[in-house]
């Protein structure tokens, strides 16, 4: 870890302010419409409570954006850097060097160095041999599966043997060593998986407020992530199948851990985010629901981009409160920095903006106007306020991604289902648009990507 810039002046010069404990909730591949709270719950066959009345005690946003893969987004969310900066714009799979490197400064880093303990559970996808795994990247602790849940159906496939491809292990390891394999992740797993991941959250918070310490939980979901079968307790709960089944027992997970922050007496002073990685499961009979929105992950559609987010902050983020404001998974490095009174990388381009004075509800304008959309290496589309360029067509993550011979820009208010036959001819909304990819380009000219598959240890070009 290295380049870090100090959020605010010297300890000896003010009295540093509270630092409020962070829970991070994230769901695997959770569509804009599953939640009840954006249309969906018992519209999708369980009713969502717990997690709708989590917004409606903070700050509900109808225009988050995510990168429109797993490991891209969790790489931004947690470096505040767009993941085509990183190597890690697309889903590894396997063959090169996988996932951050070192080299990078992830949250988890930042809020360490300011005092935090830190912890992950669940799935982390951002690589998964030793060098790259949480506990080497600022996590005190972590628990969970180092890629992706479908690899639990291996086991089931005719023809497999380990021999051919050594499956997937739950893995366990603490800051300063190696982790260890705990068991084979195969499809008994993927059931449980969700409930130890809330059992270990809770048991790390509650571990942390008896030292008095303030923590950072990452409560790192597996679902809805194809494939999408629930807790054996909650198998036949609804009635309506196996993804309302899931949605009942991740309602269920989030009140447990909700609930805990309650019986912790650190509800006043800790901030808990519930967000989903990308857009909707695509892969049948897995696929989930985008609500209004056209598409679903790995492609630039708002299906594929656009997730459900909200924040709770009590005293400091206002109850009660919708926006549609844009806002983009990079800022939440830069804002929750900010919280905790961390420091932020000043060597390197930082992407996200901080959105504290938005959050916090003392201003209604988003810190930003727009966001760049990669699918792969490609830059395929670009938002800026109610407007959409895509300067590709894909319509599913199995299309060949077609280079337009003219841009498609769409009016998202007039047609938020991006239909082609209603596209804007407003093509002044270019201007900004391209403002916004030319100044990317300029930085990239002076902090070149970093390849994927770049190996550790990694330095700029031009550094010593």
């Amino acid at each position: 870890m290295a380049g870090l810039l100090a959020a605010g002046p010297a300890a000896s010069q003010v009295a540093k302010p509270k630092q409020p404990n962070v829970l991070f909730i994230l769901a695997d591949n959770l569509g804009y419409g599953e939640l009840g709270v954006y249309g969906g719950g018992a519209l999708r066959g369980a009713p969502t409570p717990r997690i709708d009345k989590l917004a409606s005690e903070g700050l509900r946003l109808t225009n988050m954006n995510m990168e429109p893969q797993c490991t891209p987004s969790r790489s931004a969310m947690l470096t505040g850097r767009h993941a085509i900066r990183s190597g890690t714009y697309a889903v590894p799979f396997g063959g090169v060097a996988e996932g951050l490197t070192q080299w990078e400064v992830t949250l988890a880093e930042s809020l360490s160095e300011a005092g935090y303990a830190t912890a992950l559970y669940g799935k982390w996808h951002l690589g998964s041999h030793d060098g790259r795994l949480p506990n080497d990247q600022g996590f005190d602790e972590w628990y969970g599966i180092p890629r992706t849940t479908n690899e639990a159906m291996w086991h089931d496939t005719p023809g497999y043997s380990p021999e051919h491809m050594r499956p997937e292990y739950i893995l366990e390891g603490r800051k300063g060593g190696k982790s260890r394999e705990v068991k084979v992740y195969d499809m008994e797993q993927r059931r449980l998986l969700d409930a130890e991941v809330t059992r270990r959250s809770i048991d790390f918070m509650e571990r942390q407020a008896r030292a008095g310490k303030p923590f950072f939980a990452f409560a790192s979901l597996t679902q809805p992530h194809l494939p999408t079968v629930p807790h054996p307790a909650f198998a036949g709960k609804t009635g309506n199948g196996d993804w309302a089944d899931m949605l009942a027992e991740m309602d269920h997970n989030v009140g447990q851990m909700l609930d805990a922050v309650e019986r912790l007496r650190i509800r006043d002073n800790t901030v808990v985010i519930f967000v989903s990685d990308n857009g909707a499961e695509f892969i049948k009979p897995w696929e989930g629901w985008a609500g209004p929105w056209r598409g679903a992950y790995f492609t630039a559609w708002e299906g594929g981009i656009r997730v459900p987010f909200m924040i709770r902050w009590p005293g400091r983020v206002p109850a009660a409160r919708v926006s549609d404001e844009i806002v983009h998974g990079v800022d939440l490095f830069t804002t929750l920095a900010g919280f905790a009174h961390a420091k932020v990388p000043h060597d390197r381009p930082i992407d996200g903006v901080d959105q504290a004075g938005f959050f916090l509800g003392k201003t209604d304008k988003s810190a930003r106007e727009g966001i760049l959309i990669w699918v792969d290496n490609r830059l395929q589309a670009v938002k800026w306020r109610n407007y959409k360029v895509h300067f590709y067509q894909q319509d599913t993550m199995t299309s060949p991604a077609e280079r337009l011979p003219i841009p498609h820009v769409f009016n998202l208010y007039e047609n938020p289902r991006e239909d082609e036959g209603k596209r804007a001819y407003t093509s002044w909304v270019l201007g900004p648009m391209l403002k916004m990819v030319n100044a990317f380009n300029a930085s990239v000219k002076k902090y070149p990507l970093i390849p994927m598959g770049t190996p550790d240890p990694y330095q700029p070009p031009g550094l010593p």
